[in-house]
């Protein structure tokens, strides 16, 4: 299905039931790095660093609104906890969305990407 926004075509559909994981480096001593796992209505489990938040995607044509919810009550290493938030605060800034090949780049206060799991 190819979305159309103010004359101009959508090659890519928002990648709604899909796990996706950020692109980025591992923290020192753990092989953990966060992901999203967006069902097909919106909702989402995100795996920050240290803790997890459910999360509903709202999305119109190439704009997108993440409505995140509480985070897990995990006690976080002071390094993780701060990661978690600095995370949660880009999350929340999120206002557009692309796809970059295979990665779902989101973009408002900075730039995620995220892509398809390797394993």
């Amino acid at each position: 299905m190819i979305l159309q926004v103010q004359g101009r075509a959508l090659a890519e559909p928002f990648p709604f039931g899909t796990e996706l994981i950020l692109d980025a480096q591992q923290m020192r001593g753990s092989k953990k790095v966060p992901s999203i796992d967006i069902n097909h209505d919106g909702t989402a489990d995100i795996d920050l660093w240290c803790n997890k938040v459910k999360a509903r995607f709202v999305i119109a044509a190439n704009t997108v609104t993440i409505i995140t919810g509480e985070m897990s009550p995990r006690q976080c290493p002071p390094e993780r906890a701060r990661a978690d938030d600095e995370l949660m605060a880009a999350l929340n800034a999120v206002t557009s969305w692309r796809m970059d090949g295979e990665a779902l780049v989101l973009t408002g206060g900075r730039t995620l990407r995220f892509l398809a799991p390797t394993n």
